[in-house]
């Protein structure tokens, strides 16, 4: 980092060392300042780079680590239903038969009573369709008969949900529940990027993540229902997207976490909290365009207002911030215990 100070603070080092007590002074303040900078580079990033609706924002190397955007990536917010990602490498850790039929049960907790199901109470499912629509369709209610068929119920899944965030090193990190309903689920960008990198090794959620349309055949009662992917991403000719969750409550705003490709990288992207449906997914096109041309982007006025507005509430700065430092580039690889042989990032 090369700091250039304004033509009266120039200094000339190739002079002979006698400067006056005011200029030794500027100098002390300029070094002070560069060290301060450098400081400040370590965890926030260039400022101006590329208009985002999100108030946090990552894109990452899937495969390095590496942020290749970074905005306000370590605020602590609220995330919604991107939980259901975890549920997700949850169930899939415990090794229980996806083709079990699980009976769904009503809601035991009180963060159920806003929570819409077309799925009948005491009807049965298969534990693999019920992650699939978790996933793709965030159904809430199978989310939560997910984690209430786990060995031990809810209180054993949450804390399973909480270990495997330790292990991935997400120190910033709470979940209270398998769904997202509570505003109590609570992570920051990066963070989820790591999330979303490990999650991205499971095929499982590779592919049911972005199922474009599911119909679940029910049994005790017979009946069937179809799902569809709430991300619309997963139907656009113009994107490969990889996996794939979105997320709402009015405490998390509108969050979207998914990879894909852009520049010729796999990559991770997290946007937390922005304020319509689309604003998520006009994020996904505006950091992709930046990777891919450098283009900055705009933001239509309503949802900068009220990213403006959120990051206040936060008590962010408004600086958006690209990368700087070396330790950047490995901030998102799983700690070194957590690696076998030969393993990376790749999914």
């Amino acid at each position: 980092m090369i700091l250039i100070m304004p033509s009266p603070f120039r200094l000339d080092l190739t002079r002979r060392m006698t400067y006056r007590p005011t200029t030794r002074f500027i100098l002390a303040w300029a070094l002070g300042f560069l060290l301060f900078a450098v400081a400040l580079g370590a965890t926030t990033s260039t400022p101006n780079v590329i208009s985002l609706a999100s108030v946090s924002a990552v894109t990452a190397d899937v495969e390095t680590g590496e942020l290749l955007v970074a905005k306000h990536a370590d605020a602590v917010m609220s995330i919604a239903s991107i939980t259901k990602l975890m549920t997700a490498m949850v169930v899939l850790d415990s090794g229980a038969s996806l083709n079990e039929w699980l009976p769904i049960g009503g809601w035991e907790s009180k963060l159920g009573k806003n929570a819409y199901s077309r799925i009948r109470i005491t009807s049965q499912a298969r534990r693999t369709d019920l992650l699939r629509i978790a996933l793709m369709s965030s159904e809430n209610r199978a989310a939560y008969n997910l984690g209430l068929n786990h060995p031990g119920g809810i209180g054993a899944f949450i804390t399973a949900m909480n270990a495997k965030a330790k292990s991935l090193g997400m120190t910033r990190s709470n979940f209270v529940d398998p769904m997202g309903l509570s505003p109590d689920n609570r992570s920051t960008a990066r963070d989820l990027a790591r999330m979303v990198t490990a999650a991205h090794r499971y095929p499982e959620i590779r592919d049911y993540s972005t199922t474009r349309q599911y119909t679940v055949r029910f049994r005790a009662p017979r009946y069937q229902l179809g799902y569809g992917n709430t991300n619309p991403l997963t139907r656009s000719s113009r994107w490969n997207v990889l996996l794939s969750k979105t997320g709402y409550l009015k405490e998390s705003g509108r969050c979207l976490v998914m990879v894909t490709e852009a520049d010729g990288q796999v990559v991770a992207m997290v946007m937390l909290n922005s304020l319509g449906t689309r604003s998520p997914l006009g994020d996904a096109g505006r950091m992709r365009r930046y990777l891919e041309t450098g283009a900055r982007g705009n933001v239509a006025k309503a949802a900068r207002d009220y990213e403006r507005k959120m990051i206040r509430s936060y008590g962010l700065e408004t600086s958006l911030e690209k990368s700087l430092e070396t330790s950047s580039k490995t901030s998102l690889k799983k700690p070194a215990k957590a690696f076998t042989k030969g393993q990376n990032l790749r999914g």
